[in-house]
């Protein structure tokens, strides 16, 4: 059977439904998913019992192309409910996953989700019900969007990253609420579902790599062996053109695409976590995999250095339209509750399909917060008062204990129900939110 959202009608689930119609030269993607409970290996010692996609942690990488609707069917075998949320996607409001706009799918029910795919890049899905356990146990996946003309390279691979805490027995520890103020790290870091696992890459080739922070809590400020790559693209989707880095920071809920390459044959390099403070303390270097460079081989690797147009959405100077502040606050009963503009689950008002929106999104509190905008790309254009000289497209941001990060973006003519939220799971989880609707201008 399939649920109609909650906060909507039928019959505007069964519009959305209609209205996912391939583009000239799409197809449907038809995918079915089971969450279920599974045994898997998150290390070689022993097997966990994860709940799973399909068995297997992560769950299926999704693929399709720019133009073709996705229509994934979701049966729900664990013992409490669940929905999935589809990260950076900009699809109908009654697809988003939320329980804003869905009823939560019960033990042995089915939804189905069926929209357009609208842009190319990285993505990923996850459930939205109860998120601190439900993610961490395993309920996540990648979605890789193809355009035309993506960047030629010698091979691509797709890299989830995550984290999970195991108890003596092997077993996910329940969660206590002791890492409620900084967010539950796992004790096992994991790569695709693994610890620590040997990649190799044959000696000369470039390899695009894309790579989700899955993880509840955890920044990841990633390296490879302290060699320089190529980024070529983040949330919303490729750069206007490469950026040589050696490290980029990966907040909960971003990914970036990498040109990795070229290595000597024989070379054995770290990919790991090097050391970054948001407010909680800094440890060492952690690492997530080992690179072993293989044999000498061709490579008819290509990487454009103009790799797209993005137009800007506000040339100037600027000024805010909405202020959303991050805090937190001691109840008397010493629980750590944390805010939006002074409100757990706050109501924000409404923006209207069409009009720029420019806001300032402040970080009055000692930890940094990824704000993650539901549905829609935003342009982050000034950070702590100085303008961005990167341009590019995100749904997810960083937003550094006591800074604050303006960010452009305009509501396209997908009105409904919304949200944003600090993507540490259980900052989320304990108010850092809040709903918001899009509105048409006659509506407004």
């Amino acid at each position: 059977m399939i649920h109609a959202p909650s906060g909507d009608t039928p019959a505007a689930y069964q519009r959305a439904y209609r209205e996912a119609q391939p583009e000239p030269g799409g197809m449907v993607v038809r995918v079915n998913l089971e969450a279920r409970e599974s045994d898997w290996e998150f290390t070689s010692r022993r097997p966990t019992r994860a709940w799973t996609f399909n068995g297997q942690v992560p769950g299926p990488c999704i693929e399709a192309r720019v133009g073709d609707v996705l229509e994934v069917r979701l049966t729900n075998h664990l013992p409490e409910p669940t929905t999935l949320h589809w990260h950076g996607l900009r699809l109908p409001a009654a697809m988003d996953g939320t329980d804003m706009v869905q009823h939560p799918i019960p033990p042995g029910g089915t939804f189905t989700y069926r929209f357009t795919l609208l842009d190319a890049g990285t993505f990923w899905y996850h459930t939205h019900s109860n998120e601190p356990v439900q993610l961490e146990r395993g309920l996540y996946g990648a979605i890789i969007v193809r355009a035309p003309d993506e960047p030629l390279l010698d091979r691509e691979r797709v890299f989830v990253l995550s984290d999970v805490m195991l108890d003596a027995d092997g077993e996910v520890a329940p969660h206590d609420g002791a890492d409620r103020r900084g967010g539950r790290e796992g004790n096992v870091r994991l790569l695709n579902g693994t610890s620590e696992p040997e990649l190799m890459i044959w000696g000369g080739q470039v390899e695009r790599w894309r790579i989700i922070n899955a993880a509840g809590a955890r920044y990841v400020r990633l390296a490879i062996g302290r060699r320089p790559f190529r980024i070529l693209g983040t949330g919303g989707g490729l750069l206007e053109a490469p950026v040589v880095a050696r490290d980029v920071l990966l907040a909960p809920g971003e990914r970036v695409d990498l040109a990795v390459g070229p290595f000597e044959p024989g070379e054995l390099l770290s990919v790991v976590a090097e050391p970054y403070d948001r407010g909680v303390g800094q440890g060492g270097a952690e690492p997530f995999a080992t690179l072993r460079v293989g044999p000498a081989a061709p490579s008819a690797a290509s990487v454009r250095d103009v790799l797209r147009a993005i137009t800007p959405l506000v040339d100037g100077p600027t000024t805010a339209s909405r202020e959303v502040s991050f805090t937190e606050e001691v109840t008397v009963e010493g629980e750590v509750e944390f805010l939006v503009n002074g409100e757990r689950h706050h109501r924000a008002d409404p923006v209207t399909v069409g009009e720029l929106q420019i806001w300032d999104i402040v970080n009055a509190s000692a930890v940094d917060h990824p704000f993650h905008l539901h549905g829609f790309f935003f342009q982050v254009i000034e950070r702590n008062g100085v303008p961005t000289a990167l341009r590019s497209w995100e749904d997810t941001v960083n937003v550094p204990a006591g800074g604050r990060v303006r960010i452009a973006w305009v509501p396209d003519d997908r009105p409904g129900e919304w949200m944003y939220h600090c993507h540490i799971l259980e900052h989320h989880a304990a108010g850092m939110m809040a709903h918001f609707a899009v509105v048409r201008p006659s509506a407004a």
